[in-house]
């Protein structure tokens, strides 16, 4: 296994922000943490992070847990998620365990941790980076393999914490050099959503009424849906979108 030093050293020669990532996740999981979750905004205000669709992202979770965790803002209530709005550093998970157990969670964030149990992460650590003004803020959520326990966790960390908090700093500031090569990225379910209602004939309004939203969030979706397929107009983006299998369209009568 390559030291830390060899390890920093890889990440500062890096260029590819995906070649980044692949190489960190793999990094993480030789210490157990195999489930990862990199988020960054510069929309921060207070304990408001801003919509979660102009956060930047970087994940190895499936899918489907993204969908619910991040789709439903499930994020914002969940129990480490004060403490990383708070302060910088590492901090065990054991602090939500022992939160749940006093019975000190809201309803919300109860039903946050139970969500993340039954998706076999109940042991890990956050850590949230360092920020140079009120509006940004940076963190990566390391959730360990569900074989391990929090106990057996800390007592790793109580090894080699400091150099694995000192390795995701490095990667953090990394990340944000980086630019993001990948020209066309996965649409959010959101924006997924609203495409599929613009394929199906809805206008902005209904879509609205259909989602729940002001025309306003939809024609922002939108937009953001454009960006991601990297292109000028909703049409082109229902096309490409289509093509690359991020959205199904139901196909009218022949």
């Amino acid at each position: 296994m390559k030291s830390t030093m060899d390890y920093i050293e890889d990440v500062m020669n890096q260029t590819s922000l995906e070649e980044l990532w692949d190489m960190h996740c793999v990094k993480m999981s030789s210490f157990g943490f195999d489930k990862l979750i990199y988020g960054y905004t510069n929309y921060r205000n207070g304990m408001s992070l801003g919509d979660v669709e102009d956060f930047f992202i970087l994940s190895n979770h499936e899918r489907c847990y993204l969908d619910k965790y991040l789709g439903d803002r499930l994020y914002f209530d969940g129990p480490m998620m004060r403490w990383t709005l708070e302060n910088s550093g590492a901090k065990s998970w054991n602090l939500a365990q022992k939160a749940f157990e006093q019975g000190l969670l809201t309803d919300k964030q109860r039903r946050v941790f139970e969500f993340n149990q039954a998706n076999g992460l109940s042991a890990g650590y956050t850590v949230s980076f360092p920020t140079v003004s009120s509006r940004t803020k940076g963190a990566i959520s390391l959730a360990a393999h569900r074989d391990f326990t929090q106990e057996q966790i800390d007592v790793m960390w109580e090894k080699r914490g400091r150099e694995i908090s000192l390795m995701n700093n490095v990667a953090h500031l990394k990340i944000q050099s980086l630019p993001y090569s990948n020209p066309e990225r996965e649409l959010t379910k959101r924006q997924r959503e609203v495409l599929e209602w613009v394929g199906d004939g809805k206008t902005i309004q209904d879509i609205a009424l259909l989602i729940e939203r002001t025309p306003a969030t939809v024609e922002k979706h939108l937009r953001l849906a454009r960006d991601a397929m990297n292109v000028e107009t909703t049409a082109q983006a229902l096309l490409k979108a289509s093509f690359m299998h991020q959205i199904y369209l139901l196909e009218g009568p022949s």
